[in-house]
């Protein structure tokens, strides 16, 4: 390994120990307890509603009967 890279690795390697240091010394101070005695209740919800009698849109109704004439390209010739 050349210096550059020894010194870049113990850099990085450094931090990452800071890093765990902190966050043990985090969880090591919270109160022990806190998660386990919370007053969450983790039951499911369930309303009851009744469906409407008619839908709140009416049917679509064609506005077009019978079939569409075709697109002038599409007509062929002539006669």
């Amino acid at each position: 390994m050349s210096s550059s890279s020894t010194r870049t690795f113990a850099a990085i390697a450094g931090g990452a120990m800071v890093t765990l240091g902190i966050v043990g010394a985090t969880i090591a101070s919270a109160a022990p307890g806190t998660v386990a005695d919370s007053e969450m209740s983790t039951g499911t919800t369930s309303t009851v509603t009744t469906a409407p009698g008619t839908p709140p849109i009416p049917m679509a109704q064609p506005s077009i009967k019978g079939p569409a004439p075709l697109p002038v390209e599409e007509q062929g010739l002539p006669g």
